[in-house]
């Protein structure tokens, strides 16, 4: 079970599992300050509370899976485009993978699963 944990869950590099966490964390910290101040609090949504802490521990590996298929995708090009339009769609990429991490972060678990499995083989 452990040399399982270590080939999925551990499969990310520390620094980029910490950089995506972070960025995931502002997306939970958004929405719990939005439904804190909604008029039932947060006492009325635990199942809110919960779905944001699993969205963000699985966000770096639903990251990882759009990074691999995007640099799959464009390959070595470098696009030049306005910044602000950049921003823009990066923040749109980065919430749609933590609201769909639960879905999309398997795929990586099993690739990274795979690939760490492969090497030591």
């Amino acid at each position: 079970m452990q040399l399982f944990l270590s080939k999925t869950f551990g499969g990310l590099t520390r620094s980029y599992y910490i950089r995506q966490l972070i960025f995931g964390s502002l997306f939970t910290a958004l929405i719990l300050s939005v439904a804190a101040n909604s008029p039932t609090g947060l006492t009325g949504k635990p199942g809110l509370i919960v779905m944001s802490v699993i969205c963000t521990l699985l966000y770096p590996y639903s990251r990882f899976v759009y990074e691999s298929v995007v640099g799959y995708v464009m390959g070595g090009n470098v696009f030049f485009v306005n910044a602000i339009l950049m921003l823009m769609v990066k923040g749109f990429t980065m919430a749609m993978c933590w609201s769909f991490a639960v879905f999309i972060a398997p795929v990586g678990l099993a690739y990274l699963y795979w690939h760490n499995s492969r090497q030591v083989s």
